[in-house]
């Protein structure tokens, strides 16, 4: 299901156009008709490959992990994010976003986190919400605190250093 903001419609990705994104920009740009923006991701095709190969594994994985902004007025791909998989059985679901460089710093990754919340508490089963960062303020730290999450943990990652856990309950 799309997901719709003021400024971004974000597009759940399935197994064909996550399989369009691992072949290139060019025919992601064919598959989903709009114009993807350079450097459109951090998380790499190994995220996309990684969300497509769970996708292939179940259809309850369906909406639960993948979801491409498409920024309305420029009708481009602007980032990436989504979810962890569908929640938990305790209830929790982690949620993920980027943006491209050249959008950030308008509010666009705010307001996609805020879609994001927004979708996955639609979810009677969803009764929080986690998300991770590096462990310093940085810009999404930011957006989560603009979101209503609390640090609630570090953890020292032996790849990426210090991480915080953050949370939103229902």
């Amino acid at each position: 299901m799309t997901i719709e903001t003021k400024n971004i419609e974000l597009i759940p990705c399935d197994t064909e156009i996550l399989k369009a994104a691992i072949q290139g920009d060019e025919i992601l740009s064919k598959k989903i008709n709009v114009l993807v923006q350079d450097n459109w991701t951090e998380f790499g095709a190994g995220a996309l490959q990684y969300s497509l190969d769970r996708l292939t594994e179940s259809d309850s994985e369906k909406n639960w992990w993948t979801y491409f902004p498409i920024h309305k007025h420029d009708k481009k791909l602007i980032g990436s994010g989504g979810y962890k998989g569908r929640p938990t059985t305790d209830g929790t679901v982690e949620i993920g976003y980027e943006i491209a460089p050249e959008y950030r710093n308008r509010g666009l990754a705010t307001e996609m986190a805020e879609g994001l919340i927004e979708n996955a508490f639609r979810d009677d089963r969803v009764k929080l919400i986690v998300a991770h960062t590096l462990g310093q303020d940085n810009a999404s730290t930011k957006v989560l605190q603009k979101c209503g999450f609390k640090k609630v943990e570090e953890i020292n990652d032996p790849d990426y250093g210090l991480i915080w856990k953050w949370e939103l309950k229902r």
